[in-house]
């Protein structure tokens, strides 16, 4: 999928009550606080303009009049329909900056117009932290159709909104899918009565953000595309207080961040739009940067990078150079296939093997901690164990992605552990690579191969059976092991070995009748495959799992 992104603002605040009665709300400012961070830029995209709301003007509306605005958002959300359609016969991918979640009903009805044009049903999968089901059905008034926008384009609700242009409902019950609201929503059992499927933060956290895109995809498959619309508030208020209802008990930013990736990754997404963020709240523009972060992060999958150029073809020796090299190119040093120039000190002209994956060392990521809010204030900052849950699940998350490719990607180089006890450098680090470069020149020298993540997958070491190795991965269940949050913290790879950590000696446990376990010889130890399977590297051998980590999947919440 290769498509250009257009940017498209929709301030509208026309469906929020005022936060006060002299003020309006803030968040018609939020496409301009957005762009004062470079979203445009950052995404390649093409700006699409905006779209200007009518005034925001509650007048003497009171309990019982209907949605306050009713007639202004018709005529807003007629005119956006148009705009979105646009965009997309252009065969663009619209992102919509809202603006307050009542522009969902342009976003709908221009679904409803497509669907109609195409000959099939368009799906919704709504994120976002409130159902916003709130109807005449179930509610003894009506007001804020930001509050009621679900319910509205579900075809629930007074005409004016609901059915625009005789459209009702615009989407189906059945191709509505609701993610990230919270246990205590006022109106989950009416979502679960009307047959439309959820799966509140809880369930989003254990199952993890990636396979719950995978999940939103699946439930709409009879669909022929379907809209994405976010509201900020999905996030937990810890990291994200800069909306007009926050409520506690949300998710962080990486997790949003890979929920986008998995929803837009596929070319049945048909656009995105973003609410209810309010610049009021956020006075140094702390927020507005994070956002933009996730959004680049996680729309990166519309457009993929362009492949790279095919090697030049080898030539043979002549005047223009040594066989195998273009003319004018040069030689590549160190590469698979390539030999070893003679004269450089300490390493021998050997030959290398070619390889099916080029060895990669990976340097610790230069990125802000995906769990930490903006520059990792104390007050932005989410609880410790939504930390650890965070960092867990987005861990996870990553390697699912990854193990769905399975060709191998990397080249495992390993050093003997006693290597790494007296001293000498990781491998995988900057300072290590001559060690590992004549360690593995060494190998092949001799005859050796070095060890590849191939078909038969590299060898665990459990530290129980004495460095044996216990376990061979085959190729089709080798996806990368799950990191632990402080690894994640630090940007150590799981392709050398864990981050040293100082683990306390723990006292010797064995079987009731049977020799004590051994005692931690303070050696570096190697992730074994007890570890992978558990996701918890770094207890001492010997040392049993504490009774309180026993089912730590389970959401904190």
């Amino acid at each position: 999928m290769n498509r250009r992104i257009a940017i498209l603002d929709a301030p509208s605040n026309l469906g929020l009550r005022p936060p006060t009665t002299t003020s309006v709300p803030g968040c018609a400012k939020a496409p301009g606080a957005l762009r004062d961070h470079g979203l445009v830029e950052r995404l390649g995209a093409r700006d699409a303009g905006c779209l200007t709301p009518p005034r925001y003007d509650p007048a003497d509306w009171r309990p019982g009049d209907g949605v306050c605005h009713a007639p202004a958002i018709a005529r807003y959300s007629t005119a956006l329909a148009e705009r979105i359609g646009a965009i997309i016969d252009a065969d663009e991918f619209p992102v919509v900056l809202g603006g307050d979640c009542s522009i969902l009903l342009g976003s709908a009805l221009a679904m409803h117009r497509l669907g109609e044009a195409v000959g099939g049903r368009i799906g919704l999968v709504f994120v976002d932290g409130h159902s916003d089901f709130r109807h005449p059905g179930n509610a003894s008034y009506v007001g804020a159709a930001a509050g009621e926008d679900l319910a509205l384009v579900t075809g629930r609700g007074q005409a004016d909104l609901a059915a625009i242009e005789g459209r009702r409902p615009y989407f189906r019950d059945i191709d509505v899918v609701v993610l990230g609201i919270r246990t205590q929503d006022e109106y989950r059992l009416d979502l679960q009565a009307a047959g439309i499927v959820t799966r509140p933060v809880p369930l989003l956290r254990t199952e993890g953000a990636a396979r719950t895109a995978q999940w939103a995809h699946d439930q709409l498959a009879d669909c022929a595309g379907y809209w994405v619309h976010v509201d900020v508030d999905v996030l937990d208020p810890a990291v994200m207080p800069a909306v007009d209802a926050p409520d506690p008990g949300g998710i962080a930013f990486a997790e949003l961040e890979l929920l986008i990736a998995g929803l837009v990754d596929t070319p049945h997404c048909l656009g995105i739009e973003i609410t209810v963020f309010d610049p009021d709240y956020d006075p140094d523009g702390s927020y507005a940067a994070e956002i933009v972060s996730t959004l680049v992060a996680g729309l990166s999958a519309v457009r993929r990078p362009e492949p790279a150029p095919e090697p030049a073809a080898p030539v043979r020796d002549g005047a223009d150079g040594p066989a195998g090299v273009a003319p004018g190119a040069p030689t590549p040093v160190g590469a698979p296939g390539a030999a070893t120039p003679v004269g450089v000190p300490g390493v021998a002209p050997v030959e290398h093997p070619p390889t099916d994956a080029p060895a990669v060392v990976i340097p610790p990521p230069d990125r802000p901690d995906p769990v930490a809010g903006p520059a990792h204030r104390a007050d932005s900052v989410i609880g410790l164990a939504e930390q650890v849950a965070a960092a867990g699940a987005a861990a996870r998350d990553t390697a699912w992605r990854a193990g769905r490719t399975p060709e191998p990607r990397f080249t495992v180089r390993t050093a003997d552990p006693a290597d790494a006890a007296a001293g000498a450098p990781e491998p995988g680090l900057p300072a290590a690579e001559p060690a590992v470069t004549e360690a593995t020149a060494s190998a092949t020298a001799a005859g050796a191969t070095p060890e590849v993540a191939g078909p038969a997958g590299p060898a665990l070491t459990d530290p129980a059976s004495d460095g044996a190795a216990s376990e061979t991965v085959p190729p089709e269940q080798s996806r990368p092991a799950e990191v632990a949050p402080e690894q994640v913290a630090s940007g150590w790879s799981v392709l050398t070995r864990a981050a040293p950590r100082q683990v306390a000696p723990a006292e010797p446990a064995g079987p009731p009748n049977g020799p004590p376990a051994p005692a931690d010889s303070g050696r570096p130890r190697r992730i074994s495959a007890a570890d992978i399977l558990t996701g918890r590297p770094g207890l001492a051998p010997g040392q049993r799992q504490p009774a309180s980590d026993q089912g730590a999947d389970a959401d904190p919440t």
